[in-house]
């Protein structure tokens, strides 16, 4: 593994609760359009890769999609087994997961390639896995982000915060542009043919205090730089953020954050 997939681990380690209540519903608005982009209808057998807590296990199935999961995180597999009772879930991680060739009709892979050193090699392997003929789907969030996806992290740097040092980033050598073509050429560098790309933007409405209760909880690389000073870190950072809010309040007393994520399919 590389130095940012061994902080992955520590970052996602036990915070598979403090994700569902938080950042799962955020994650969730993309799942229609990529089980879009994967053909995903009665019959398909899917993998879910990166099963987080079960959204697009559960999308699927709804489906009538035949949906297996996989993800690194066992407090992960364990949620999205209790929301898809009978789906097989399991443990495994990129990019290197225990399925063999062309073992599925389409591969999803919702905000994952995020969280892994080797998004290259990542994709290759989600390749492997893929009959052919079959396609994979991903999502990711696109950099420059959304202003409502900046709104903890100028927070955290008005009250001083310093990202940790162990918080590793991806190597040079294997990262790429979170843009549209970037997305578009790594999953044609990985193999897959018929390659599209496009942005999707929408306003996340959440109420202020759920938006701040995942990083609050040390969920993400974010909530680790919340809590990078500890507890007075994390009260100065939110009586920056309750400033900040105001910026997105709504109409109806909620905050309206926009986000701009990346979606790309491939045909192997």
């Amino acid at each position: 593994m590389t130095a940012f997939d061994v902080s992955e681990r520590r970052i996602w380690d036990g915070r598979a609760e403090s994700y569902a209540r938080t950042y799962a519903r955020l994650c969730a608005h993309t799942v229609p359009a990529l089980l879009d982009a994967a053909a995903v209808a009665r019959g398909t057998r899917l993998l879910d890769v990166g099963c987080g807590s079960g959204s697009v296990t559960v999308a699927a199935a709804e489906r009538g999609a035949v949906v297996r999961a996989v993800d690194a995180e066992p407090g992960m597999v364990a949620a999205t087994r209790r929301a898809a009772p009978g789906v097989e879930a399991r443990t495994g991680s990129l990019p290197q997961l225990p399925y063999p060739d062309g073992e599925f009709d389409a591969v999803a892979a919702n905000f994952v390639l995020n969280h892994v050193g080797r998004p290259l090699d990542a994709l290759v392997e989600l390749r492997r896995i893929t009959r052919p003929g079959g396609r994979v789907a991903v999502t990711i969030w696109q950099v420059p982000p959304g202003s409502g996806q900046t709104l903890i992290g100028r927070a955290a740097e008005a009250a001083g915060l310093v990202r940790p040092a162990w918080l590793a980033t991806v190597d040079e050598e294997h990262n790429f542009p979170r843009t549209p073509d970037g997305l578009r050429a790594l999953l044609t560098a990985a193999g897959l043919g018929d390659v599209r790309s496009e942005s999707l933007s929408w306003d996340h409405r959440t109420d202020a205090e759920n938006w701040w209760a995942g990083p609050a909880a040390g969920v993400a690389a974010i909530g680790q730089l919340v809590n990078s000073r500890g507890p007075e870190g994390v009260a100065a950072a939110k009586r920056e953020y309750d400033v900040l809010c105001a910026e997105f309040a709504s109409g109806d007393g909620d905050l309206a954050l926009p986000h701009v994520a990346l979606l790309a399919q491939g045909r192997v």
